[in-house]
């Protein structure tokens, strides 16, 4: 059994061929390069094709094609909303792939319950039944397995945590008109909040002073012991981080929350002060009986969750059979 695993984020488009082991036999990754709308589309099938293409030449046949999408995918009218791509607010992802894919089934998920079930097939989640994904990139969001399936929710959006409210706006800094998880607690959050510590701080002469908007994540966790404006906004940011873990765990009482995306990596140091923030705020039973992780799968974990996705859709006409 061989399947097509595609991963499309905001910036990128990663590919595998992947059999039902998990081994992978063909990979690589294109940068969008500020392609928007039908562009980001046909280069997606025109991919598409020259791999089926390829691989029927070397006598290989693809038996599905996973897609994770880094937005919403709506299964019940075959579209897609991927909210850093212009002209993806209802795309049809799907007919456009199966225009191209000819009988090979084509399976869509969102990027977070790819995440999730690529980490319980292949990386930290494994023999997990209860267990979270949490992504910290752009934004943040979660892949939420419960009692052994992925939690979509009634329109496919759940798992959207990055619309949690943790505090009152001006909570944060006097003038803080913002007060969702992601607002501050995300790659984009963190620069954001940088930036309003800097501005109402009129005696710092940092070295992020004169960044502003071009002001990058990694330079804030690369000056965290050296600059008093770095230092406050991962404070924050760990706190956030604690409290939003926190929810999580008192309400789906998990036996794992694994911290993934962009930004772990670099704030993987800070995992023991999460975990104590976590502490502070949780039910105290479900606390005393969870792990916090990083990903195993790393930037790999969409591809693996959208090939076991197809795998798991192949599977399942075996048994219907």
């Amino acid at each position: 059994m061989l399947v097509l695993s595609l991963d499309l984020g905001g910036t990128k488009l990663a590919y595998t061929v992947m059999d039902e082991n998990g081994t992978q036999f063909h990979n690589g990754k294109i940068l969008l390069e500020g392609r928007q709308g039908t562009q980001v589309g046909r280069l997606i099938t025109e991919l598409i094709d020259s791999l089926l293409t390829e691989l029927s030449q070397a006598n290989k046949k693809i038996d599905a094609i996973g897609v994770s999408v880094a937005g919403i995918v709506w299964h019940v009218n075959k579209t897609v909303w991927v909210p850093k791509i212009n002209g993806w607010e209802n795309y049809p992802l799907q007919q456009e792939i199966e225009a191209v894919a000819g009988d090979i089934p084509v399976i869509l998920e969102s990027d977070r319950t790819c995440y999730i079930l690529g980490e319980r097939w292949k990386g930290a989640a494994q023999n997990c039944h209860n267990a979270i994904f949490l992504a910290v990139g752009t934004g943040i969001g979660a892949g939420i397995l419960v009692n052994g399936g992925v939690l979509k929710g009634t329109q496919d959006i759940g798992g959207a945590v990055g619309w949690m409210v943790l505090h009152k706006p001006n909570q944060i800094a006097g003038d803080s008109p913002t007060c969702f998880f992601e607002d501050y607690a995300s790659g984009t959050g963190l620069k954001a909040l940088a930036n309003l510590l800097i501005a109402n701080s009129p005696q710092y002469k940092g070295i992020l002073k004169e960044k502003k908007e071009s002001l990058r994540t990694i330079e804030i966790f690369e000056n965290f012991d050296t600059d008093e404006v770095a230092s406050k906004t991962l404070q924050i940011c760990i706190e956030l981080w604690g409290m939003g873990i926190a929810n999580l765990v008192s309400i789906f009482n998990p036996e794992k929350i694994i911290l993934g995306g962009g930004v772990f990596g670099p704030a993987t140091r800070f995992l023991p002060d999460i975990k104590a923030s976590v502490s502070k705020w949780a039910q105290p039973y479900s606390n005393r009986n969870y792990s916090l992780e990083i990903s195993a799968l790393g930037k790999d974990a969409g591809v693996y969750g959208a090939a076991y996705s197809a795998i798991r859709y192949l599977n399942s006409k075996k048994d219907v059979q």
